[in-house]
């Protein structure tokens, strides 16, 4: 008999306080607090947990640290070259005028030979000379990125200015009226890309939140049916105040889970360049765990029929697989889901936990929509507790084989 079997055998046996008007009442508080205190005293689950945390740290540190990282280039150039000279300490002007995490250094080299040598050295990583027609900026491999955006302006303006000086003029009065400015009608809006990883770790909350915890939940109920410890439980314990008590614990297990996960992302985007973005984030987070709270007593309640429909643990993979399915399908539809089918999404229960809080993020959702799409999913979750509760009392005391939900529905004699 197992660890878990045996602290199951003591709950079940164990005589439990009575209430002064019904000797079951409460009897869900009890079940919930196991549920609870067996999880946290898992190993394995902590330690995942722990994991799971430290991974995330890293990964935030990593991005952290690649955003702020510097990215120097070097652009080597003829000294008897004063025009190249020019335009490659332009570039490097330029280049920090923009401040970006981009760098230019300029390499003053003899001639084109001590050019090409530096290049094959990497002591250079272009080498920018005057063509036959036009400027040309060589490397080893195709030069590109910022490097070539920062060259070409530098190489445009200096151009433009020898130009304008052999026409009598000035680039101010050739340039006169071109000006650009940028102005965000939406200061708080989060970018697409922000929205797009923002988006994904939203869909990957749900996935581990409804995946660890709902196989918990399964898990528990065909151990205590397969060990017959539930013939025992059934005795002293109500079985819909048994199942009351599984869903709440699994869900406290699953909803804390997703804050820990949450709270660390949110002090990783505060230390990151797109800390801007942290008052609509941390909106966004608060709507999600309202509507994973909701949306996973419905995916709680499914799962532990999944567990009362198997007899042995062998079976799971086939009664969980619908569920399976339907988380991974939430999954992966919803991160990369965009305009009129996120909106759509955003009020389909369970899908909805995810889609309504990235519309929010994006700030495309009205304050009434996510009100009316979390009513949506409240009256789903409801209905699935009904129609669970009548198939969990139906098949957890059946055994011999796997149990049907037909079989597990049907009215009992």
């Amino acid at each position: 008999m197992t660890t878990s079997t045996q602290e199951q055998a003591r709950f079940a046996t164990s005589p439990s306080p009575e209430p002064p008007d019904d000797s079951t009442r409460g009897a869900w508080r009890l079940v919930m607090q196991r549920e609870i205190v067996t999880r946290v005293m898992n190993k394995a689950f902590v330690i995942g947990l722990v994991t799971s945390l430290v991974v995330i740290a890293a990964l935030a540190a990593f991005f952290a640290w690649q955003a702020n990282r510097v990215d120097t280039s070097t652009v080597a150039v003829s000294g008897a070259d004063s025009a190249a000279v020019a335009a490659a300490t332009s570039a490097g002007e330029i280049a920090e005028a923009e401040g970006s995490n981009s760098e230019v250094e300029v390499l003053e080299v003899a001639d084109a030979d001590a050019a090409r040598a530096a290049l094959e050295s990497g002591d250079a990583d272009a080498w920018l000379h005057p063509g036959d027609d036009g400027w040309v900026l060589a490397g080893q491999g195709e030069p590109g990125g910022s490097l070539e955006r920062y060259v070409a302006t530098a190489v445009e303006q200096q151009v433009v200015a020898a130009n304008a000086e052999a026409a009598g003029t000035s680039v101010a009065e050739l340039s006169a009226g071109a000006e650009l400015t940028t102005e965000a009608l939406e200061p708080d809006a989060v970018g697409e890309q922000a929205l797009f990883f923002a988006t994904f770790a939203l869909s990957f909350l749900f996935f581990a939140g409804a995946i660890t915890s709902g196989n918990m939940i399964a898990s528990s109920v065909v151990e205590e049916k397969q060990s017959r410890l539930v013939e025992i439980i059934a005795t002293a314990v109500p079985l819909r105040q048994l199942l009351a008590g599984k869903i709440l614990g699994s869900s406290v297990i699953a909803v804390g889970q997703n804050l820990l996960f949450a709270g660390v992302g949110l002090v990783a985007v505060s230390a990151s360049p797109v800390s801007m973005a942290l008052p609509a984030l941390s909106t966004s987070l608060i709507w999600f765990v309202v509507f994973f709270a909701v949306g996973f007593l419905a995916l709680a309640a499914l799962y532990a029929v999944a567990g009362a429909l198997a007899s042995r643990a062998e079976d799971l993979q086939y009664t969980a697989t619908p569920m399976t399915f339907l988380v991974m399908g939430v999954y992966f539809v919803t991160f990369t889901a965009s305009g009129t089918f996120l909106t759509v999404l955003s009020y389909v229960p369970i899908a909805s936990v995810v889609a309504m809080p990235a519309r929010i993020l994006a700030g495309d959702a009205a304050w009434w929509e996510p009100v009316i799409a979390l009513l949506l999913l409240a009256a789903f979750a409801a209905a699935a507790l009904l129609v669970s509760e009548r198939a969990f009392r139906g098949s957890l005391l059946q055994t011999g084989g796997r149990v049907s939900w037909r079989q597990a529905l049907r009215p009992q004699g």
